[in-house]
């Protein structure tokens, strides 16, 4: 098996909230380029924090011992909004989003009005007690899946995430196939995502995709669509590891080295509008993590109710300094890279392994 990327960090213990180190102060102060929203194409819901796994790289700080779920309520008035501004996409994410209970309702009323779902996995919750069934609902709903893959290496997989992860995500990865996810003529699409586990960028996304399809496929028959490679952001978890490690500043400094203004364009708050559990808006998922409310006319903290009236064309965007994470080399989005790295991006990324 080819050796994988040498960043791969370890696995980490669930981590307490309140001893966290704060990362907006270091943040907020910033030259980052304004930006504003245009026409909106997808909702990002964060379903809730508990999660069945904790990583290191994890900007929600996601986690077993979270507790934080949209109610009800919430989700009804979410379906209100999808019905009226008819996004293109709802993307739920969590923590583990299957875990809140009102998951699987929310999927069939939005796939009712027709509108693409995207589950963001984590592989192992197939496996959860009582979610055994999920992967054929997942299929049966033609929910599109976006799956945390973080190496194709056992021991890389199972330092950072725990014992056993690895078996059960191609365990998982290998149920979705079987129900067509991933395979070739099928509408069923299976997406990978890849974060480093360290302080460096993420390698050239073409490349690490055929290395994934290679190695999964030949070792564990796998198949999947594409591979998205993630800049880890610093704030949350991520973010108090650096601060503690005291390589904060010279992460951040590697990501505005590696600024490309062409990645503006494509950034992915100008279309996506967050939401989180409670049902507040913010600009992107980072924003909401860090507690920076989107722009909406005259509210000063936009809810989901707000989105009924005006969908936030044309407003300002919320940045601070965590932005060129996602305008450093390739880009970085949800949807993975927005251009190839080019070859200073790729000295950049080699100077930080070395």
């Amino acid at each position: 098996m080819k050796s994988p990327p040498p960043e791969v960090g370890r696995w980490f213990s669930p981590f307490d909230q309140k001893h966290m180190h704060p990362t907006l102060p270091l943040l907020v102060q910033t030259d980052f380029p304004a930006l504003r929203r245009e026409r909106l194409d997808t909702l990002q819901v964060n379903l809730g924090y508990a999660c069945n796994q904790t990583c290191v790289h994890c900007h929600v700080n996601a986690g077993p011992n979270r507790t934080e779920m949209m109610d009800r309520a919430t989700v009804e008035l979410l379906l209100e909004v999808v019905r009226r501004r008819q996004p293109a996409t709802l993307d739920l994410t969590g923590g583990a989003p299957e875990l809140n209970v009102h998951f699987r309702d929310l999927v069939r009323e939005a796939r009712a009005e027709g509108v693409r779902v995207i589950d963001r996995c984590n592989l192992t919750i197939l496996s959860e007690p009582g979610h055994e069934d999920l992967a054929d609902f997942l299929a049966a709903h033609q929910v599109e899946v976006t799956a945390s893959m973080p190496c194709y290496s056992l021991d890389n997989v199972d330092r950072q995430r725990g014992k056993g992860v690895f078996d059960r995500s191609i365990a998982g990865l290998q149920a979705l196939n079987a129900l067509g996810y991933g395979q070739p003529g099928s509408d069923l699409v299976l997406n990978l995502v890849y974060n480093p586990q360290g302080a460096v960028l993420p390698p050239s996304q073409a490349p690490l995709e055929a290395d994934y399809k290679r190695e999964l496929s030949a070792h564990f028959g796998v198949r999947f669509n594409q591979l998205f490679v993630m800049t880890n952001m610093p704030i949350q978890r991520f973010g108090s590891t650096l601060v503690s490690k005291g390589t904060f500043e010279s992460y951040l400094g590697l990501l505005k080295s590696a600024f490309r203004e062409e990645n503006l364009e494509t950034v992915m708050c100008r279309s996506l509008i967050s939401v989180d559990w409670q049902g507040e808006l913010y600009d992107c998922d980072f924003n909401q993590m860090l507690g920076l409310p989107a722009s909406l006319p005259g509210v000063t903290r936009p809810r989901l109710r707000d989105l009924l009236e005006n969908d936030g064309e044309g407003q300002p965007i919320r940045v601070a300094e965590h932005c060129y994470g996602c305008t450093a080399g390739q880009g970085s989005s949800c949807g993975g890279a927005l251009a190839d790295s080019s070859p200073v991006d790729r000295i950049a990324i080699s100077a930080q392994r070395a």
